[in-house]
């Protein structure tokens, strides 16, 4: 049976769909809202939909919220390549300018907020201040899955592997709703994983990675991420993250974090030289933006206003 098309990530509200073009691409995005911008970074295995709540709060703070479908998801162009973090990052500096913008509040969760760190440290200029969500600076996490054997590394290994292997995971992913509801479960705090919302967000998120070719196209970035480590660009990556960040950042985490792990996560701080705020939710696990959207918001509204 073939898989949804890209009108299903096109869900109805008081947001405004369109396509813009970055970096050679076209990406799809979501927005609701006038004033300053907020860029709203999804990670895996969601799309842009993660952020409907917070879309909604910051239009109505003031801001103009934007979320975005990454390159190979949602609605998003979906090539065969360029599932780099420096490909990544360079569709989201672009897509500011593309929206008409000098620079933005950049915000993401997982590998958006990868990618938030990402674009940080490669291009500044487009960057007010950022915000991360369940994500640890790149080089504080390859380093603590190198030596945190016991912690990160036990807690990356089996979902890490299971992503290396050629077609395997795409079928997981595609195959029913389970995968992408142990991985949701598995990620997720405990108030979260007994709510409606879950059950619903499990089903949605499901669906949309059954749009050809996501599935895939999510996977390539964790395949890059473990297999360009030898190599040269691997290597050129590495070196251009250890710039150190110069704009404010803020990182929202979770206490029941089981993707990266807590203690990997505030280890980040290293890297930044500019203002930094550590905020550990309590009950909450790698998605935040949906487990407490409440505090959540009114933490990005907060952080936003300064500047």
């Amino acid at each position: 049976m073939s898989g949804p098309d890209d009108s299903f990530v096109l869900i109805d509200g008081p947001w405004t769909h369109r396509t813009v073009r970055a970096n050679g691409i076209a990406l799809h995005v979501a927005e609701v809202g006038t004033g300053p911008l907020v860029l709203l970074l999804h990670g895996m295995p969601t799309f842009w939909w993660t952020w409907s709540q917070q879309l909604l709060d910051l239009a109505d703070a003031g801001f103009r919220a934007v979320a975005v479908d990454l390159r190979g998801y949602g609605a998003s162009d979906k090539p065969p390549r360029g599932y780099d973090a420096t490909t990544l990052a360079a569709d989201i500096a672009q897509l500011v300018t593309a929206l008409g913008e000098r620079d933005a509040v950049i915000v993401g969760n997982d590998v958006g907020g990868l990618l938030a760190w990402t674009v940080a440290a490669q291009a500044p200029e487009v960057v007010r201040r950022i915000a991360v969500l369940g994500s640890a600076h790149p080089l504080r996490l390859r380093r603590a899955i190198l030596t945190d054997r016991a912690g990160q590394r036990h807690a990356s290994a089996r979902t890490w592997a299971t992503f290396q292997v050629p077609r395997y995971g795409e079928r997981l992913l595609t195959r029913d709703d389970v995968f992408v509801g142990s991985l949701l479960a598995t990620w997720a705090g405990p108030r979260w994983r007994h709510t409606p919302d879950f059950e619903a967000s499990v089903a949605r998120y499901a669906e949309a990675m059954r749009i050809h070719p996501v599935a895939h196209c999510s996977l390539e970035f964790f395949r890059w991420a473990f297999r360009s480590v030898p190599r040269p660009d691997g290597r050129a990556y590495a070196a251009s993250m250890r710039a150190p960040i110069t704009r404010p950042v803020l990182q929202l985490h979770g206490d029941f974090d089981t993707c990266v792990l807590p203690s990997t996560a505030q280890g980040s701080s290293r890297h930044v030289l500019a203002d930094y705020e550590w905020r550990l939710l309590t009950g909450v696990g790698h998605f935040p933006q949906q487990e407490a959207p409440e505090a959540v918001s009114a933490e990005l509204i907060r952080w936003a206003k300064l500047g």
